[in-house]
């Protein structure tokens, strides 16, 4: 990006947002913030930073960098917390859920009819040349957070050992997550340089004239450390989780579908540092092998459909919900839709609402800690071992596109093909990821009816 002279207009801060102008732009926000956290992130810096102004780069980046040391969605957080600093609880509330539900919506209509239609040959043709778009993706996705994350030689060997851990010793996540953060606490305190934190999404710091929320802007009262408000958020966000899961056990029971749904997303919302592709293999681990919730190639399917809606790639966890939700009958085998749409609602709440309580409450707390090597360290370690859970997970994805009746089957060539076109576009040409999905698919159709 390159600086233009200011106008006389840029001059002057602007004037203040009312909540309804907020509320008009956070609405239109959850229905064009596709291109996953950097591409939502760099909308977001564009749209309030650059156009309108109404947070300063340095309090923008202040922001992103104290989200990117939450688990949970940065760029579903970032905007809950720009919605708290404007316009305080209820502001923060309205920006996130808006970021959320179109995308819900969305999700269970595209998974309805992928269960509804997928054995239709132009929908399985479609999807036949999305899978390979997608493990060139994950791949992506591996190279892109190891370039950041992955500095030096100690973080290269924590990649590396979670790599092997889950590979060839099908250790949890959560127990890879626990090693990689001890090995940075304690090494950070040995050898601190090692693990001091990398930073951001690439995002140039510039000046965009006066901020209605500028760098030397005091903050806001209700932005300010309170006990008694910290003490009543965590009630409250505890409060709603007991009351639902209270909810669900007496409908459901304690084994039922929907409340080990509710369970195992909570911890998922626990672990996701890194982002979607980090808590992937945590929720394939659960949802496919653990629950059998959906299958392997359903699972890589839903991480397609997530690709191509707008919001958090997270809210696969919808699709995966959707789908149990439908094969489980959790409303009946009369009641398909309904229990699936349930499901998928049921998986979306228990997954963001720890995304809330973590700015809400921690918002204060959390940013007077930021930049201090104890509080950071072990999220360096933990992002290394991410890379290589991730690329665990590519290999996944590649053995289920490749061999798709498993190693003793043929080799599916085209899909190869298809992969590795995708894999050029993404790590040579820099394609975006909508247009890379929809030439795939193309592609899918085409040799689907060329090559039944």
């Amino acid at each position: 990006m390159s600086t233009t002279p200011r106008s006389t207009e840029a001059q002057t801060a602007p004037s203040a947002v009312s909540f309804a102008e907020a509320f008009r732009f956070w609405l239109k926000l959850g229905f064009i913030s596709f291109g996953g956290p950097a591409g939502q992130i760099a909308i977001m810096h564009t749209e309030l930073v650059e156009r309108r102004r109404w947070i300063s780069e340095q309090r923008f980046l202040h922001a992103l960098n104290y989200c990117m040391l939450l688990p949970g969605p940065e760029a579903q957080q970032l905007a809950v917390y720009i919605g708290w600093l404007m316009h305080r609880t209820w502001g923060g509330i309205v920006a996130g859920a808006l970021f959320v539900l179109p995308s819900l919506f969305i999700l269970i209509a595209l998974s309805w009819i992928y269960l509804r239609f997928g054995d239709v040959p132009l929908v399985a043709g479609l999807f036949y040349g999305l899978k390979p778009a997608v493990t060139a993706l994950v791949l992506h996705a591996a190279h892109r957070i190891g370039t950041r994350a992955l500095k030096n030689r100690w973080m290269w060997g924590i990649a590396a050992a979670s790599f092997v851990a889950i590979f060839a010793f099908d250790t949890p996540f959560p127990a890879i997550v626990l090693a990689a953060a001890l090995v940075g606490h304690f090494g950070a305190k040995r050898w601190p340089s090692v693990f001091a934190l990398g930073g951001g999404h690439g995002i140039a710091k510039q000046d965009y004239g006066p901020a209605l929320i500028d760098d030397h802007t005091p903050t806001p009262a209700h932005a300010r450390f309170s006990r008694s408000h910290l003490a009543k958020v965590l009630a409250v966000g505890l409060g709603l989780w007991l009351l639902a899961m209270a909810l669900l056990v007496a409908f459901n029971g304690l084994q039922g579908t929907l409340t080990l749904m509710s369970w195992f997303f909570t911890k998922a919302a626990l672990l996701t540092f890194g982002g979607a592709y980090a808590v992937l293999p945590y929720v394939y681990q659960g949802a496919v092998e653990t629950h059998q919730w959906l299958s392997g190639p359903q699972m890589i399917d839903g991480l397609a459909l997530g690709e191509t809606t707008p919001g958090p790639l997270i809210m696969v966890v919808a699709f995966v919900g959707f789908v149990g939700g439908w094969l489980k009958e959790v409303l009946g085998p009369d009641a398909l839709f309904a229990g699936g749409a349930v499901a998928a609602t049921v998986v979306t709440f228990f997954t963001f609402l720890p995304s809330f309580v973590f700015i809400l409450a921690g918002g204060p707390l959390v940013e007077a800690t930021h930049g201090k090597l104890g509080f950071t360290a072990p999220l360096s370690a933990i992002t290394a071992a991410v890379v290589g859970v991730i690329l665990n997970l590519a290999m996944f994805f590649m053995y289920h596109v490749l061999w798709p009746q498993s190693f003793g089957g043929r080799f599916d060539a085209v899909s190869a093909a298809i992969a590795l076109a995708a894999a050029v576009a993404l790590f040579r040409f820099k394609v975006d990821v909508m247009p890379l999905l929809g030439a795939c698919a193309v592609a899918g159709l085409v040799a689907s009816q060329l090559f039944p």
